[in-house]
């Protein structure tokens, strides 16, 4: 029997690198997708420090072509994890035009192509996982995200509307709602860096481990399909 594999797709110091653990400690072969392989020996060496199988693969989830090659390359998928940020500049939402909304979905085709190229065979096998990151906007007004808010509203419809239709077919799907700074990861640097251009990180952080140990629990008991974590308050 091969071992499972799980996709970390979006992977950073952060919420990727806890969730390749976590499921590294579960068993599964983990394969690190990210933009840029400068970082990879770093995490394919964390990863060797906990006894866990892994590779590493370089794909920007905008290039189609690249990351299907890449997930091909993974071999049979059981748990797929998206967890990449748009990456665009803000736009006031008062301001946005729809060729600036329109772009903001370049975030969340990857999801869906993601999911078109690893669902079948789960569905084939009768078992599976996938999970997605979002952000606390697509359930909360927050206008200074601008034309970001629309892609992240979709992703977690996407994500809930998947896990309404797998139900009974033994393949799961959920999403984190995720509002704070994720420890560890690129954006808590950035902010963490510059304090008096960002304001202060304290009280606004979130443990990656944490959001890593809520992903698995939501997987193992396929009880429900959300969990928000919020440290920004109302």
């Amino acid at each position: 029997m091969t071992t499972p594999a799980a996709a970390i797709i979006g992977a950073g110091p952060g919420l990727g690198m806890s969730m390749a653990r976590r499921f590294g400690r579960e068993g599964y072969r983990v394969a690190l997708v990210s933009r840029s392989a400068d970082r990879h020996g770093a995490y394919l060496a964390d990863l060797a420090t906990h006894g866990i199988d892994a590779t590493a693969h370089a794909a920007d989830v905008t290039d189609a072509e690249r990351l299907t090659t890449v997930l091909s390359e993974i071999g049979a998928v059981e748990f797929a994890y998206y967890g990449p940020g748009p990456a665009q500049p803000i736009v006031p939402i008062t301001d946005i035009d729809v060729e600036v909304a329109r772009s903001a979905f370049d975030w969340v085709w990857p999801a869906v192509r993601v999911v078109g190229a690893v669902l079948p065979g789960m569905l084939d096998r009768g078992a599976g996982g996938l999970m997605f990151a979002g952000g606390l906007s697509s359930v909360r007004p927050m206008p200074m995200l601008g034309q970001l808010v629309l892609p992240v509203a979709a992703l977690r419809n996407y994500a809930l509307t998947l896990h309404a239709a797998l139900a009974d077919r033994g393949v799961y799907a959920g999403t984190l709602t995720i509002g704070g700074l994720v420890e560890r990861g690129d954006i808590h640097a950035m902010v963490t860096a510059d304090p008096a251009k960002f304001g202060a990180a304290e009280g606004h952080t979130l443990d990656p481990d944490r959001l890593a140990e809520a992903a698995w629990e939501m997987y193992r008991t396929r009880a429900r399909a959300e969990q928000v974590f919020d440290a920004l308050g109302s």
